[in-house]
């Protein structure tokens, strides 16, 4: 089982844990998390860009002059393409861009993701997080771990104010752990969490891979 470190608020030691291999000790599978990862980006698109195309412009039905002998080159509607408020050549429609994965997948995609943080020493676990909803003491937590990089929070459920406490810092995304994506891991350098957020990672995930038996 892989082992990390436990830190407070203020940067010192808190112990160390032991992770479970089935959720952190995965191997890295870099096609699996693409796949996931463009999924993920296809459905979160709105797929809503609609234009009219020449036969849905209104007007247009009258032949704008004779065929020969004006001099101009032959034109059959002002609604063409080629007209000032003509139609569109391919309009874009709606349309869905959503891609399926199943949960077996995303599942194995997310402990890759979480793995390769654990190996590259990319993770950081506190052993809790108590804060008042307010910026400075999130910098202040930041700076006593010495963290500088993109980083994503990764919280229980329900930890509202250290979500409230790092929304106006640029560089920190904050994700619930019930509802993390394999991109918010990829997408951050640094992966700042709670022993209670890990053990709750641990009971999904583990959970989803027994009942995938």
């Amino acid at each position: 089982m892989p082992t990390i470190k436990i830190y407070k608020q203020d940067g010192t030691s808190a112990g160390t844990m032991e992770l479970d291999d089935s959720v952190f000790g995965v191997e890295y599978n870099e096609p699996l998390i693409h796949q996931v990862v463009v999924a993920q980006m296809a459905n979160a698109r709105q797929g809503t860009k609609s234009a009219l195309t020449r036969t849905e412009v209104r007007g247009g039905g009258k032949k704008p002059w004779r065929q020969k002998g004006t001099g101009n080159a032959r034109q059959g509607s002002i609604r063409a393409p080629q007209w000032k408020g003509g139609g569109v050549v391919f309009a874009p429609k709606p349309r869905s861009f959503r891609k399926k994965v199943n949960k077996l997948v995303r599942m194995t995609a997310i402990t890759s993701a979480l793995s390769a943080k654990v190996s590259d020493g990319s993770i950081v676990v506190l052993d809790k997080l108590d804060i008042e909803p307010k910026t400075k003491q999130m910098a202040q937590v930041l700076k006593a771990l010495k963290i500088e990089s993109r980083v994503l929070l990764v919280l229980p459920d329900g930890n509202t104010n250290a979500i409230r406490a790092a929304r106006n810092i640029p560089n920190v995304r904050t994700a619930a752990s019930e509802q993390l994506g394999v991109y918010d891991i990829v997408a951050n350098t640094v992966l700042l969490t709670t022993v209670d957020a890990v053990k709750a990672l641990e009971k999904k995930y583990t959970e989803k891979e027994v009942a995938a038996q």
